[in-house]
């Protein structure tokens, strides 16, 4: 329980501390991992990571994204 609530509290003050003028929108809409589209499956969870927001249809791509993050990100449009 410490550790999900550690975990949150460093999500929350690293996406407080990114304005929004740094962090790059999600141009898709569908998930960037299973190709879903967004809201298909529930309310889609947003992260961002290296200033660019990524959008997920459910909890189990963000973990499939987290292994394998290079695989997913370059899938995006330059």
């Amino acid at each position: 329980m410490k550790t999900k609530l550690g975990i949150l509290l460093t999500t929350a003050l690293l996406v407080l501390s990114l304005s929004a003028a740094d962090v790059k929108p999600y141009p898709l809409k569908n998930c960037l991992v299973s190709g879903n589209e967004l809201g298909s499956m529930g309310k889609p969870i947003t992260k961002i990571y290296d200033s660019q927001e990524i959008k997920f249809c459910c909890k189990p791509c963000i973990k499939k994204f987290e292994a394998n993050q290079a695989k997913y990100l370059g899938k995006l449009p330059k």
